[in-house]
């Protein structure tokens, strides 16, 4: 079949079934619960030493069985999911689904002393032979649970799991976690369950998730559910009262003096194309290229500013996890990335002279939504070179459904909430000031999606600039010893060693020792968000 026939084909056939309740995984048809009965809860331990609930889903439709119970910390409202799954296979002698043969006694509350609401117990189930249990079952009672309360899943539909984010640590024995696929790709199939995971003595218990073997995008938004999508969960970009360095949209950038500069050849810069179309595309960042300001100090300075009315995000928007989810990138662009401060101990801004300043820089959010119900889960705050996934329940949001992102002053890391974050220890770090000034940016407002491979190459044309593999600035253009030392010389002798430890940790974008890539060069373009 031609390309552009397939790319067509798909085009049409995906979002049929975004936000259609259930998602055909092949052999296994599965369904998203985010209503729930409680079984039993901790009142102490864990997050906040607030505990932990156990619940088992409700409302389960027909023909769909539970997979294992859901828990969440005690120190934020209910807000989760598990799945629950329906045997499609129509095959008696080996379906996706099994009843378990039998059920182990992980733990019990019965002779602990904590404070509690009544006592819990955790099962794991006991697979049949070629089949995998995906959760534990919770009881309040100490009698077996009936073999019928759950059910395995065929061990060819199921993934490896790891430990994700602590639910609950009662004592030094056991801790309950959530869990996540160990392949989390774009072009990965597995799929989570929803369900915590149970380590006992250090060693995780035997659990899995789910497989997309049926490879299908059936459920992803087509390009009209996407622009709704943007619509009604675009964040709001709130920037620091004190900030200069504002975004502006990549044609603004070119049009107005930035300079593409060629190794051996710098003191001939070239005007840049406002579409980009006269960057090298050679694929590979090799230091050959880097774009800079211009020399002019006037046109350098304005650039440097950026145009927040000019400003437009662009969007990546890829499937996730066996494409039961949708990630929408929401890439924002900064001209300029001023320099970073510090605290150490009882100095409470130590300005760090040009360190942190570079040209180009390039910060995202993620939005993760649900491709069974079209919910917004989770968002990614992308933090320098790593970051942190919240939940839209500890979010805030401005204009209904828009969650809010705080912008650090000058390094232009994101936050869901508003003070200060140190990059180091409590007393010594890199400053991350986050507040709300006048100036915001709802990215909704103006938006291309640049890339969206699922629907077809010739459905979403990429811009020139977004394959451009070179630098968006050029290298470090200070003496960062000087520049330290003479922000070290400030300092008495044993808050100079305190702070020459926290160095060692910096990320190398704060120290501005690297000229930052664009979007599709950084590793969370096919890969995972970092954390």
């Amino acid at each position: 079949m031609p390309k552009d026939s397939y790319d067509l084909l798909c085009t049409i056939y995906i979002g049929q079934g975004f936000a259609n309740g259930t998602i055909d995984l092949g052999g296994l048809l599965v369904s998203q619960i985010s209503s729930f009965s409680k079984v039993w809860a901790a009142l102490e331990g864990g997050p906040d030493n607030r505990g932990a609930t156990f619940y088992e889903p409700s409302l389960i439709p027909e023909g769909f069985f539970m997979l294992g119970s859901y828990s969440q910390p005690n120190n934020r409202p209910l807000f989760g999911w598990v799945l629950v799954a329906k045997d499609v296979t129509n095959n008696a002698s080996q379906g996706a689904l099994a009843l378990p043969t039998n059920y182990t006694l992980v733990w019990s509350s019965e002779s602990r002393d904590i404070k509690q609401d009544g006592v819990g117990y955790i099962w794991l189930p006991t697979p049949p032979q070629g089949y995998n249990p995906i959760g534990h079952v919770v009881t309040n009672s100490s009698e077996r649970p009936p073999l019928d309360m759950i059910r395995c899943v065929r061990s060819d539909l199921t993934a490896l799991i790891e430990i994700e984010g602590l639910i609950w640590r009662p004592d030094n024995g056991l801790n309950v976690y959530t869990s996540r696929p160990a392949a989390r790709g774009s072009n990965d199939s597995s799929v989570p369950a929803g369900t915590f995971v149970v380590q006992t003595d250090g060693v995780a218990l035997s659990l899995s998730c789910l497989k997309n073997v049926r490879n299908s995008l059936s459920a992803m938004p087509n390009v009209s559910q996407i622009q709704e999508l943007v619509r009604a969960y675009s964040p709001m970009l709130y920037f620091h009262p004190d900030e200069q360095f504002l975004p502006s949209s990549v044609s603004w950038f070119f049009q107005n003096g930035a300079l593409l500069y060629t190794k051996g050849n710098e003191s001939n810069p070239v005007a840049i194309d406002p579409t980009g179309s006269n960057l090298p595309l050679n694929g590979t960042d090799d230091g050959a290229y880097w774009l800079d300001l211009p020399i002019n100090q006037t046109i350098r300075d304005s650039l440097k500013k950026g145009n927040l009315q000019n400003a437009e995000a662009y969007l990546h928007v890829k499937p996730r996890l066996g494409a039961t989810f949708t990630d929408i990138v929401v890439w924002i662009f900064y001209p300029f990335n001023g320099a970073a401060k510090a605290k150490v101990e009882v100095f409470h801004n130590v300005r760090l002279g040009k360190i942190g300043e570079h040209v180009g820089d390039w910060e995202h959010v993620t939005l993760r939504i649900s491709n069974f119900d079209g919910e917004l889960k989770t968002v990614y705050f992308s933090q320098h070179n790593s970051g942190t996934w919240v939940s839209s329940s500890d979010l805030e949001f401005g204009n209904g459904s828009k969650p809010i992102v705080y912008v650090s002053l000058h390094g232009h890391a994101a936050f869901p909430h508003p003070g200060l974050v140190l990059e180091g220890t409590d007393e010594v770090g890199i400053r991350n000031d986050m507040a709300k000034g006048d100036s915001v940016m709802d990215a909704g407002a103006t938006f291309s999606v640049v890339n969206a491979e699922y629907l077809g190459t010739s459905t979403i044309v990429e811009p020139s600039w977004l394959n451009y593999a070179g630098q968006w600035g050029p290298n470090v253009t200070y003496d960062i010893d000087t520049e330290l030392t003479s922000v070290m010389e400030l300092l008495p002798g044993d808050l100079e060693s305190e702070f020459k430890k926290i160095l060692k940790d910096i990320p190398h974008e704060v120290l501005g020792e690297e000229g930052p890539v664009g979007p599709k060069m950084k590793d969370n373009w096919n890969g995972d968000e970092r954390v």
